[in-house]
């Protein structure tokens, strides 16, 4: 998390360095800074998905479904009445 708030903090400081100066690098390296820290993000967020999973707070969903103990009627609430 750290490298996304250093990521953010330089996509924000290119982005004010470039509209000061016209220069279509600055604009490159804002650009690349802001992909880098949408990465980052997600990747954190896959993380900590996989650490909630590995120490039992969430379940994967198919084995949530395969224990569901009330069968679904088939064709839904109006195929049911």
């Amino acid at each position: 998390m750290i490298a996304w708030g250093y990521l953010v903090y330089a996509a924000i400081d290119f982005g004010t360095a470039a509209r000061e100066s016209s220069a279509g690098s600055t604009w490159a390296f804002m650009a690349l800074a802001s992909l880098g820290a949408i990465a980052c993000l997600f990747v954190g967020f896959l993380l900590v998905a996989r650490l909630m999973r590995a120490l039992g707070v969430t379940t994967d969903p198919e084995s949530a479904s395969d224990s569901d103990p009330t069968p679904r009627p088939v064709g839904g609430k109006r195929a049911a009445r």
